[in-house]
């Protein structure tokens, strides 16, 4: 997402998903445009913890990041945990869903 190359990303994404930030929701057509733009810019993201599930032919991915990000001309930097669903379509992980959870920086993710 930090090089903004949204070939690459959109064939990760599945055609229904859903991208839920701090101020809204939209789906796949919309997060392709916005990092397209420029809009939002993932700068970095600094990973402190990473908890993988899987159940059957869904995966669910907890991250706890610091983001760096650069929102309406304006860098900003937050504590998330970012939360993917994949669902596994004809042999392909797709992104059904990127949820971006405020939280402290001494949060962490049960195991």
């Amino acid at each position: 997402m930090a090089d903004k190359d949204v070939d690459k990303l959109e064939p990760l994404f599945h055609e229904k998903s859903k991208f839920v930030h701090m101020g809204s929701t939209w789906g796949k057509d919309a997060e392709l445009a916005i990092i397209e733009s420029g809009r939002i810019w993932y700068k970095k993201a600094d990973v402190h913890d990473v908890v993988v599930e899987v159940f059957d032919d869904t995966a669910i991915i907890w991250n706890r990041i610091t983001l760096v990000a650069e929102v309406g001309g304006n860098e900003i930097t937050n504590e998330f945990t970012v939360t993917e669903v994949y669902k596994n379509v004809n042999d392909e992980w797709k992104m059904l869903n990127l949820t971006f959870s405020s939280v402290r920086d001494n949060h962490r993710i049960a195991r």
